[in-house]
């Protein structure tokens, strides 16, 4: 099975159909954030041209380490991004930002930090509770009116949340957790279809798999002579042609070996076999 190589989001913005998740590099140390710069490069090198990043990873130090490996951006790369949580001394380190003026002010502060006059898809990373959802979309198509954000998109919803927003404002992408063995968000996979939207996988390989399902996902890898972590991929790529993975890691090693999952092509059988 051939999987398409591109996906037009939102209609209009081509990338290639395996992206990068940025998450992962966080650097502490000096040394740390060469090889991080460097990961992020070498993703670009590679041929990536969607990286996804957020507010919540490391408040604000990922869409820094992002602008200073990567400005000036290929005209070819895009540039996701996340606001909707704020940073708090609590337990939980984290409240929810969903508020017309704090996200207003959070696009504003990725701009800056991305070094970007406007962000190619603007996610908002989990609907608040406390706010109407009519007030927080209708906040990020303001500022996509005023041209600071291209698109926007919604991480971890529902069905229903998912057709509740499309009634505000357009949807450009979904970001829900999913993959091979994880595969509760499916009806939102199938709406994204349905209607042409995009649908970005987050832990798009299954950590500690075990058992049967990690057996079979290993014989199909020796038959294609592919690592476990390429086939799982491989199987996002074929299994709908809205999914773009956007695996992460902080390794050049691990990042070429995801890439590389492009190149895996799976037989109908094989793929049957994985999706059983």
């Amino acid at each position: 099975m051939t999987a398409s190589e591109t996906l037009h989001i939102g209609g209009d913005l081509e990338v290639r159909r395996l992206g990068f998740g940025a998450m992962h590099l966080r650097p502490e140390t000096a040394e740390d954030r060469a090889k991080c710069v460097a990961v992020a490069r070498r993703a670009v090198e590679l041929g990536v041209t969607l990286i996804d990043t957020a507010h919540m990873y490391g408040w604000g130090a990922n869409e820094d380490l992002l602008a200073e490996a990567l400005h000036p951006y290929p005209d070819d790369l895009a540039i996701a991004t996340k606001v909707g949580f704020r940073q708090t001394t609590t337990d939980q380190g984290w409240r929810y930002a969903g508020a017309p003026d704090e996200l207003r002010e959070q696009v504003d502060e990725a701009l800056r930090r991305l070094r970007l006059d406007r962000i190619d898809l603007l996610q908002l990373h989990r609907l608040d509770p406390g706010v109407p959802l009519a007030d927080q979309l209708g906040a990020l198509r303001d500022l996509r009116d005023e041209g600071k954000i291209a698109r926007i998109g919604l991480s971890e919803v529902d069905e229903g949340e998912l057709t509740a927003a499309r009634a505000v404002v357009d949807i450009a992408g979904v970001q829900n957790r999913y993959n091979l063995l994880d595969r509760e968000h499916e009806p939102v996979l199938k709406a994204c279809e349905e209607a042409g939207i995009a649908f970005l996988p987050w832990r798009p390989v299954a950590a500690g798999a075990s058992g049967a399902q990690s057996e079979q996902i290993t014989t199909i890898a020796k038959e294609l002579d592919a690592t476990p972590t390429q086939v799982a991929i491989a199987w996002l790529l074929a299994h709908s042609p809205v999914i773009v993975p956007i695996p992460g890691t902080s390794s050049i090693t691990h990042l070429e070996e995801n890439v590389g999952a492009a190149g895996v092509h799976l037989t109908q059988d094989q793929y049957d076999r994985l999706t059983r």
